[in-house]
């Protein structure tokens, strides 16, 4: 049997242990985890995974032990095959890390997103959540982005303007 390669996508309410839980059981069937994220979203949780599976294991396997799992009890649970490449392409590396608060900004990540798409930068990464605050809601938004060689500049100055614009903060860094 051919070894393979699955997206494991669990939407669950969230709780302490829940990653510990969940990876503990994936290594305990000899599976390998490739890129991986977990987001924290109101009081639910996603979490997604991109697994190699070894020869012996399937895919219904792997989703029939997950949800026999305490913790997944009411889960949404997908396993399905990854159908695509495991490796990144240069975009989906990590130029930049930015960080912008303020008071809630509707349509702040559309502006953002669009510009940056203008310069042929790409989000990898990107959270966003309305804090709590003394006067309301408090935004704050942090975006991890790939952003073309020579364009720096330009682009860092797009996200301060757009920033600036809507009255919020804008910090950024090089990574």
């Amino acid at each position: 049997m051919a070894t393979q390669t699955a997206l494991v996508s669990i939407m669950c309410e969230d709780r302490a242990g829940l990653i510990a839980d969940v990876t503990g059981r994936l290594y305990e069937l000899g599976i390998n985890l490739g890129d991986t994220t977990f987001a924290v979203l109101g009081s639910g949780a996603k979490f997604t995974l991109v697994a190699k599976l070894p020869p012996d294991v399937t895919i219904p396997d792997v989703e029939e032990d997950l949800r026999s799992m305490p913790v997944l009890r009411g889960a949404e649970l997908s396993v399905a095959p990854f159908v695509y490449r495991e490796t990144h392409d240069p975009s989906a590396y990590i130029t930049h890390r930015i960080e912008i608060t303020g008071d809630d900004s509707p349509g702040l990540i559309a502006r953002l997103s669009e510009a940056l798409r203008q310069i042929g930068a790409n989000i990898v990464e990107l959270n966003s959540e309305s804090v709590p605050g003394a006067s309301g809601a408090r935004f704050l938004l942090r975006m991890s982005i790939s952003v073309p060689k020579g364009k720096e500049a330009v682009c860092m100055a797009t996200v301060a303007n757009t920033a600036g614009q809507m009255n919020l903060s804008c910090r950024w860094e090089q990574v």
